[in-house]
């Protein structure tokens, strides 16, 4: 990745809108400068209730907005911010029963959105793994797959947006065997994936272990890197695979 960030176009720092202000907000701010950005406005649930603060005075020279909020807000968030023209990138999960409202928010707003259940490039590549190991055991009834996964107590969905996106890509390969699917909430954990597939004789497993926030937070910047002028809603997937 690289050290600096700025507008193509004009060659200066991009500014950052940063809503919410917990772990992962946190982090992304501790990060921010260390990437060439330069954090101009963050907003926390008790700042800004109901959106209040996401007016076009305070978003002023605000090239990206990144959410890392709650379900029950995000998707007001992105419809404010949109209409204020400015580019978002999207880390709050739990909302994808309106995935298409929030397509024709960005499509009539002009405005581009990368979104992901997880911004961390080694679970793009986790992903990648478990597609792949889902089709080499799609022949092997013996072999049952199941997902295990696992974040601090404070986490609110369960299970966790990863696991729920890891579910719907190795679904299509495994199409007639039940996936179980399994959280656990525990202590101050950062987050666990486990994709295995258990016979009686053995078990096989792929396994993404998150040691801290940081992972996270360089996979929102690089995104908002790379979304600053553009217009459209992408995954975080698409992102990481025109750079290959």
């Amino acid at each position: 990745m690289t050290a600096t960030s700025s507008d193509p176009a004009t060659g200066r720092a991009l500014n950052l809108a940063l809503l919410g202000h917990g772990k992962m907000g946190s982090a992304v701010a501790r990060l921010a400068p260390e990437r060439g950005f330069e954090v101009r406005l963050i907003l926390t649930i008790e700042s800004n209730p109901d959106g209040v603060e996401i007016t076009e005075e305070n978003f002023r020279g605000i090239d990206v907005c990144i959410d890392f909020t709650t379900p029950e807000v995000v998707v007001d968030n992105i419809r404010r911010v949109a209409a204020l023209g400015v580019n978002l990138v999207v880390g709050t999960t739990g909302w994808n029963h309106r995935f298409e409202e929030v397509q024709e928010i960005v499509r009539s707003s002009g405005v581009g959105l990368v979104y992901a259940a997880n911004f961390s490039i080694g679970v793009q590549i986790f992903y990648r793994l478990a597609r792949a190991a889902a089709e080499i055991f799609a022949p092997y009834p013996m072999y049952e797959p199941y997902i295990v996964e696992a974040h601090h107590k404070a986490k609110k969905d369960a299970p966790s947006g990863t696991a729920l996106e890891l579910r719907r890509q190795v679904e299509p390969h495994l199409a007639s065997r039940e996936i179980s699917t399994s959280s656990v909430r525990a202590g101050f954990l950062p987050g666990m994936h486990e994709f295995g597939f258990d016979s009686e004789a053995d078990t096989v497993l792929i396994r993404h272990t998150a040691r801290s926030r940081q992972g996270f937070a360089e996979g929102a910047l690089y995104a908002a890197r790379w979304v600053a002028g553009k217009k459209g809603m992408f995954g975080f997937a698409q992102v990481l695979e025109e750079q290959r």
